[in-house]
């Protein structure tokens, strides 16, 4: 394979390093000593046919060798340094970047996939090698697919098709990309794939000669006019002919492209001149010519395409494009590649990659994996369809975008104070859907109102929604920020926190800045607004306040460890109630059976959230099956604290009745917090009522005065 490897690269690129080659082969294959593949067959087999892959899209020294150690960091001993130091920092950043995420952990398969996507768009964007070696990497692991489970099967064919094949043709690499397709369908829908297979053979065979004849007449008529040129036959691939039938819903027979004239040239010059030849011959159908010439796809994909009734009846379609378009369509960017030794940079290649450079920005935006995933499929990988402004620029959207997608591809501004759209000079509504070669001129107001939420269900690119979606979190940003502060408090409140003891304010700042965010009210916002979770800021703040206030559990609870806990823990409230000795534990008045000073009480040791204190005949505590949680508390009646108590009373149901209970309640000077009250069939009534005491004989002295109220029946203290 060495010798098969060297061979390819001497044909292309004669000034390669092959002395250096030779050195990764060996470096590779001791690395790899003894590791097999699911087939059975060594390991190193498979980086030596992704250097193959790389060889015949005649990829530079430093990327053969990345692909012939592409897996030594991740699947050997073999470090980064190591890489480095045996080749190059560039070599082993190149290895680095295709090493996929196989240490770190994620919830979903999508955020593991999405997280190596990130990983490959950031190296990407520092070296645009590391996806051709990824893309290599992939395809060999496709073609050896079969040894796979049936589970992994799909997964790795469905993850392909959506992700991989997308990056080879947005990367303009025809040949790998259309190969990747293929081998997807092949395991997703094996049945149709061999069907496929089977007619197309058939079909080739009945059209070979009908391809033939019209090869012919075209190549002499172009001699006749001194136009140089190459003609051949490119035939369809199996998943372009299944998404016509899938999406268009046509039949096999119904599909006439399956095979392609393409006519290679000199010059630009002749692509025209052979595309009016070619009219001449035969008569184009109406709608069908697409000049690619003009206006490049964004992958710099470059053609003349024109689609004309044959000489019996027949449709074929005729691509037309100079050696050089022909060159950059079947190996895309690796046909523009500036790091080819003893080669020049390519003009303008930079610009040829603002896609990669906006899918960056992208990737820094979108925090949630989904979205990330959601900005790669519809943006990135869709179809595209191309628009001229008024002044004439091209820009390229997704297909099925609409006016409001090109105003805000446009600048935010005119997005925000679109109120209409005229396309080629007549005024449509603003969800039409653009077709290439539409002039589009946006209307715009300054008196706008902004961008209606119903735009999100028309726009089709994640910029416009992204856009849309960011006007209106600032125009409800005050709302928001209340909202974000009421959802915290009241979740933390009935976790059983006090607010002035978990919401300070430099754990506040910490979690700001730890998001990136400006301020603490950004930080509401953003869970006003559904940005952040909830769970996770509470989470960040019960670390920093278990930091802060240590749980009982890790209490040394002999004499010298009380000492030390009471000298290292800040003083805190206790409610009335010591715990063991201890004054600076957290408790909290358990609510299932409210104990008051007086009754008999017993601590419970919860997880984070202090000492819960119960009366000693709380139901819930003698369910308890652990003994080692319960601690020995006492009523620390030296401080002065309030307590709630629960009450009901039942009486005869007379007018006047509440009022009289609520005036004697208030001449007790107790505080009633609440009251309901329910009539009974029976003529009774039941009343429920919380009352604020200081300790068990307040209760009972205001029990008793209740109970002398004429009409009372009874009055008790509800336990629990």
């Amino acid at each position: 394979m060495l010798d098969e490897i060297l061979n390819k690269v001497q044909q292309y690129n004669p000034e390669a390093d092959f002395n250096l080659i030779k050195k990764a082969y060996k470096f590779g294959d001791r690395a790899h000593e003894g590791q097999l593949r699911n087939s059975g067959e060594k390991f190193f087999i498979h980086p030596c046919n992704v250097a193959l892959i790389l060889a015949d899209l005649n990829m530079d020294t430093a990327t053969i060798i990345a692909g012939l150690l592409h897996d030594v960091i991740e699947d050997t001993d073999i470090s980064y340094e190591d890489v480095s130091s045996e080749f190059s920092g560039e070599i082993a950043d190149l290895v680095e970047g295709v090493t996929k995420l196989k240490k770190l952990k994620y919830k979903t398969k999508q955020e593991n996939q999405a997280e190596n996507l990130r990983k490959m768009v950031l190296a990407m964007a520092k070296d645009i090698r590391v996806i051709i070696v990824k893309l290599s990497d992939r395809l060999h692991n496709m073609r050896t697919l079969e040894y796979m489970t049936d589970e992994k099967k799909q997964e790795k064919a469905l993850e392909t098709l959506e992700i991989y094949a997308p990056l080879a043709h947005r990367l303009g690499i025809s040949k790998i990309k259309w190969e990747l397709e293929d081998l997807s369908l092949r395991y997703l829908e094996p049945k149709m794939y061999y069907e496929l297979v089977d007619k197309v053979s058939r079909k080739r065979r009945e059209r070979e000669a009908y391809i033939q004849e019209i090869i012919k007449t075209l190549s002499i008529k172009l001699t006749e006019m001194d136009i140089e040129n190459e003609i051949s036959g490119r035939p369809k691939n199996f998943y372009s002919i299944y998404k016509k039938m899938a999406i268009q819903g046509k039949a096999f027979e119904q599909i006439f492209d399956l095979t392609a004239i393409r006519v290679l040239v000199d010059s630009i010059k002749d692509c025209y001149g052979v595309l009016g030849i070619v009219h001449t011959l035969w008569k184009p159908l109406p709608g069908r010519f697409k000049d690619y010439i003009a206006m490049p796809k964004p992958n710099m994909y470059q053609s003349l395409h024109t689609t004309v009734i044959g000489p019996s009846g027949e449709i074929f379609e005729v691509q037309i494009r100079t050696y050089e378009m022909h060159k950059t369509a079947e190996y895309g960017i690796a046909a523009h590649w500036k790091y080819k030794e003893g080669a020049s940079k390519a003009d303008n290649f930079d610009e040829k990659l603002t896609w990669l450079r906006q899918l960056l920005d992208w990737q820094n935006d979108l925090k949630d994996p989904k979205d990330f995933m959601e900005t790669l499929k519809i943006d990135f990988f869709t179809d595209e369809v191309f628009v001229f402004t008024p002044k004439g620029d091209v820009i390229n959207l997704p297909e099925g975008s609409t006016p409001i997608d090109f105003a805000y591809r446009v600048h935010t501004d005119i997005g925000n104070k679109c109120v209409g759209a005229k396309i080629d000079g007549r005024i449509v509504p603003l969800n039409y859907q653009l077709k290439n070669g539409n002039i589009v001129e946006v209307i715009t107001s300054q008196n706008s109102i902004g961008p209606s939420r119903d735009w999100l269900k028309i726009v089709k690119s994640t910029q416009a929604k992204s856009k849309i979606r960011q006007w209106y979190k600032l125009k409800d940003r005050d709302a928001n920020i209340i909202k974000g502060k009421e959802a915290l408090e009241r979740e933390l409140k009935r976790q059983g926190y006090r607010l002035n003891e978990i919401l300070k304010e430099e754990w506040l700042e910490n979690i700001v800045e730890r998001l990136s965010l400006n301020t603490i009210d950004d930080l509401y916002a953003s869970i006003g607004y559904g940005n952040i979770r909830l769970n996770h800021i509470i989470t960040r703040l019960k670390e920093f306040y278990n930091k802060e206030y240590p749980s009982i559990a890790e209490i040394d609870f002999t004499e010298e460890g009380l000492k030390k806990s009471n000298t290292k823990t800040k003083k805190r409230k206790s409610q009335g109630v010591s715990v063991k000795g201890l004054d600076n534990i957290k408790t909290r008045i358990s609510k299932c059976c409210n104990p008051v000073p007086g009754d008999e009480i017993i601590g419970f040791i919860t997880k984070g959230r202090g000492v819960s204190i119960h009366r000693l005949d709380c139901p819930n505590i003698k369910q308890e099956e652990d003994p080692n949680r319960f601690i020995e508390v006492e009523w620390n009646t030296e401080k002065k604290a309030s307590y709630n108590a629960e009450i009901q009373i039942k009486a005869i149901d007379k007018g006047g009745l509440l009022a009289e209970i609520a005036l004697n309640i208030n001449d007790s000077g107790v505080r009633l917090i609440s009251l309901n009250a329910r009539s009974n069939r029976d003529k009774t009534v039941i009343i429920n009522m919380t009352i604020e005491i200081n300790d068990i004989n307040q209760l009972e002295y205001v029990l008793g005065k209740i109970k002398k109220i004429n009409n009372i029946i009874d009055a008790y203290r509800i336990t629990s």
